[in-house]
């Protein structure tokens, strides 16, 4: 049977050794429908953003890019700006049939902290292919704030594969169907569209958007920063608000999203015809997110919004990304949100959990 693999069997793989690492993988790093990665002791400062290409070694590119290291084993700043290549602890042996995909965990995404994963012979971010042996190593580049990191942190993930699982339109339809996936009319056009909520109950507060020169963040605090050193407040009165230029936003999706146990799903790009603007995706949507077996009535999206080169305004109900679900291939023993420490079930408009929530 095709599918995500659930943590049970993520379990599997690493004691089976598919999963290595020079430090033993905690149970903390399996969640539901992938496992979270962790820094190594150093970070390559490199002069810019590279693929290692097909038959090359990341460590050999480095040689050519490198401009200095830094050691994270007491802790370092990882600078606004910069781009910076760092070894993490684990490594893969996948089976033939297994292939994987990375991308950036939620809080990591929310601090507009761009982080992917590279590996040796690698033509794309992110994307690992079947029977991939070899280390994995994450390109970081701090956008809006500087960061304080340390060995063992973890900012971005990594689900496993087999096979082809992602739903089509006429499986999603039926799926929605069946378990509403939102709370409302689904728009589902390769994949189920999401828009932008402008219009919060009760408030004029739609968003947030990082002030451009604050202090350095430690990701290991928690409910820590004063959100207002960090962020100006968003409000409008009318549904709209103008984006301004390289300013990046926390937005809320007006949808309530679903995840039934039996499906994991991702944030895509929507086209990029509907404005000049992208919409971040960070983050796996893992299995119960949202769900009632796991304690959720529906979980807004949280969206992480870059303009580029003009202005845009920007509208309530605008529709601005798209979810695209695929099937476990078990269900998993442990759900999003129920048992475990996860940060944004039944979220709204919410920043990284960094920061204090009143």
């Amino acid at each position: 049977m095709s599918g995500v693999l659930p943590n049970q069997q993520i379990s599997q793989m690493i004691a089976d050794n598919k999963i290595a690492a020079t430090r033993a993988v905690s149970d903390a790093q399996i969640q539901p429908a992938s496992l979270d990665l962790r820094l190594g002791t150093t970070a390559y400062r490199v002069r810019a953003s590279f693929l290692a290409g097909h038959g090359e070694r990341v460590s050999d590119r480095l040689k050519e890019f490198e401009m200095h290291r830094v050691d994270l084993s007491d802790g370092a700043v990882l600078e606004k700006g910069c781009v910076y290549v760092v070894p993490l602890m684990e490594s893969l042996a996948l089976p033939e049939n297994v292939q994987a995909v990375a991308n950036a965990k939620s809080s990591t995404g929310r601090l507009d902290l761009l982080t992917r994963t590279i590996t040796d012979g690698g033509t794309e971010f992110d994307r690992i292919a079947p029977g991939y042996c070899g280390p994995l190593y994450a390109e970081i580049c701090p956008r809006s704030f500087s960061v304080l990191v340390r060995p063992g942190m973890r900012l971005n993930q990594i689900r496993f594969g087999d096979g082809q699982a992602v739903l089509d339109d006429t499986e999603l339809r039926a799926l929605h169907d069946h378990t509403p996936l939102v709370d409302g009319p689904a728009v589902i056009d390769e994949g189920l569209g999401f828009s932008v909520d402008l219009r919060l109950p009760d408030t004029s507060l739609v968003g947030y958007r990082a002030k451009p020169h604050t202090g350095v963040i430690d990701l290991d605090l928690i409910n820590h920063y004063a959100p207002r050193d960090y962020w100006e407040e968003v409000h409008s009165d009318n549904g709209q608000i103008i984006l301004d230029p390289g300013a990046f936003y926390i937005l809320v999706s007006r949808e309530a999203v679903t995840i039934p146990p039996e499906y994991a799903a991702e944030m895509a790009p929507f086209l990029a015809m509907v404005g000049e603007f992208r919409v971040h995706y960070a983050g796996f949507f893992d299995p119960g997110f949202g769900h009632a077996s796991a304690g959720g009535a529906g979980s807004r999206g949280v969206l992480e919004v870059r303009c580029h080169e003009a202005p845009f305004v920007l509208e309530h109900g605008q529709v601005v990304g798209r979810l695209v679900y695929e099937k476990m291939r078990d269900v998993p023993t442990q759900l999003y949100g129920k048992g475990i420490a996860s940060n944004y079930q039944g979220q709204g408009l919410k920043l990284s959990k960094h920061f204090k929530t009143r």
